[in-house]
């Protein structure tokens, strides 16, 4: 059976993206969120495998969200998404439970690797 996948992002391209990378690969994509507040709800509501999570967004930020969802659930598996230049904002959320992150641009081979990597 396909993952289910939730990808939050503020900006709907780089979503766009990581679904066109995802669904290519076999992955389902059940919900997309733009930002923190909405990634809680979404994340509550579709109980998905994993969660791709951008830090950087409006209304609350990726590592609260993360810490949120973690909160919710202890196992819930959460790639972090960033642009280059954050690795403070990185190192952040490895701590608060984040399995890996990725950096902008994408590149479909370390986004597929990195979510096999933390579904195994």
């Amino acid at each position: 059976m396909a993952q289910k996948i939730l990808i939050v992002d503020d900006a709907a391209f780089m979503r766009m993206m990581i679904k066109d990378i995802l669904t290519k690969n076999g992955f389902e994509v059940v919900g997309e969120a733009q930002d923190g507040v909405q990634a809680v709800e979404k994340y509550k509501e579709l109980t998905p495998d994993l969660v791709t999570m951008d830090i950087t967004m409006p209304e609350k930020d990726g590592i609260a969200a993360l810490k949120e969802i973690k909160a919710i659930n202890s196992d819930a598996v959460v790639i972090m998404c960033s642009a280059m230049g954050q690795q403070g904002m990185v190192i952040d959320a490895i701590q608060a439970g984040a399995k890996d992150f990725i950096v902008k641009p994408f590149q479909a081979d370390r986004v597929i690797e990195a979510i096999q990597k933390a579904l195994d």
